[in-house]
């Protein structure tokens, strides 16, 4: 139904976010050079390439739902 694609794209787009928090995180929080990255890989691009490839261009790997699970106490 239109609702359950609706909300799971809500839920996928936690994912995303809470996975992007710990990759830079992993990777020495909110410096400038995780910046720069995350402006050349993603904001750079806009709308010009679907979603999935800009995350893994950011984050060299497909999204974890681990960190949303630690986010909500699940894990």
């Amino acid at each position: 139904t239109g609702y359950a694609a609706n909300y799971y794209a809500y839920i996928w787009s936690e994912v995303m976010d809470a996975d992007a928090f710990a990759w830079f995180n992993e990777h020495g929080g909110m410096t400038r050079a995780n910046g720069d990255h995350f402006r050349a890989t993603v904001l750079s691009q806009g709308g010009s390439r679907p979603e999935e490839e800009l995350y893994r261009d950011l984050t060299g790997r497909d999204p974890r739902v681990e960190p949303l699970l630690m986010k909500r106490g699940l894990e």
